[in-house]
């Protein structure tokens, strides 16, 4: 899926941070700010991923550099905001994007070590960037974070008990720090993703996937990236606390579509329509 063609430079000289930005949504989002002329800190573990989204962006006429740091590990943490405030100055958005789901295992076979390393990263990971930025942003007056939660949230996976306690401590995180942090004139959001398209999703399971999708296709990431700079920009100014679903509807209903007792097999056809 393309971008949009009009761009309004809505963060044009803005700071912004986006963890676990090598690939996928983190990607398509760091991607989105830098050509809405944001200088963009691309972070992840995967240095040559990072490297790559980089170029990318610089081949677009954008401005970013790219920086390895986990975020479950305060002192890499420490100096990713360090780097970043050195090079670029205070930043002024945050996207928590950095998140692990592997390996997924049942809850019976699950041992302390596959919960620790999971929290870790997805939930202690939005703590302690959350926590570095919130400090800058107070001190300016101004600041977004924006979270990154997920349908595991409020509903359930099979073989994801971690990832989905992550997930929704992270909606829970989100609304603790809106009340704590709107004082400062800092703004506290999280997208939750529906089902995302990605390199490793066959046409099977895609076709699979999309049978039970209310807008009948599973989503892009660069059709998280949208919604993302909006919540950033002045037309999201009265906007905090708030989990924004992207996700084609897939959680507004009850059934999927495939065991619904109104199938879409029943749904009038639209050229039968008068």
């Amino acid at each position: 899926m393309t971008q949009p063609t009009k761009q309004y430079k809505t963060q044009s000289g803005k700071v912004v941070i986006v963890t676990g930005a090598a690939q996928g949504i983190g990607r398509a989002i760091a991607e989105r700010f830098a050509a809405e002329g944001a200088r963009v800190v691309v972070n992840d573990v995967n240095q040559p991923g990072v490297e790559a989204a980089v170029q990318g962006i610089a081949a677009e006429g954008g401005t970013a550099i790219a920086l390895v740091a986990d975020v479950a590990d305060k002192g890499q943490v420490d100096k990713l905001f360090d780097t970043t405030l050195e090079q670029f100055g205070p930043v002024d958005v945050l996207v928590n994007n950095a998140s692990i789901v592997k390996p997924m295992l049942h809850f019976l076979e699950a041992d302390e070590a596959w919960w620790r390393r999971i929290i870790d990263v997805n939930l202690t990971g939005t703590f302690l960037c959350s926590h570095r930025a919130a400090h800058i942003m107070a001190q300016q007056g101004s600041g977004v974070i924006i979270n990154m939660s997920s349908g595991g949230a409020t509903r359930a996976h099979r073989g994801f008990t971690s990832y989905d306690a992550a997930k929704g401590g992270i909606e829970a995180l989100t609304r603790a720090m809106a009340l704590d942090l709107a004082p400062y004139g800092i703004r506290v959001n999280a997208l939750v993703p529906g089902i995302i398209d990605t390199s490793a999703m066959d046409d099977t399971r895609r076709q699979m996937n999309g049978v039970n999708i209310p807008l009948g296709r599973v989503g892009e990431a660069e059709e998280l990236a949208g919604p993302a700079v909006f919540l950033a920009t002045e037309d999201a100014r009265y906007i905090t606390g708030h989990c924004l679903r992207v996700d084609g509807g897939v959680l507004a209903q009850q059934r999927s579509a495939s065991v619904d007792i109104f199938p879409l097999s029943q749904y009038p056809k639209a050229e039968d329509l008068e």
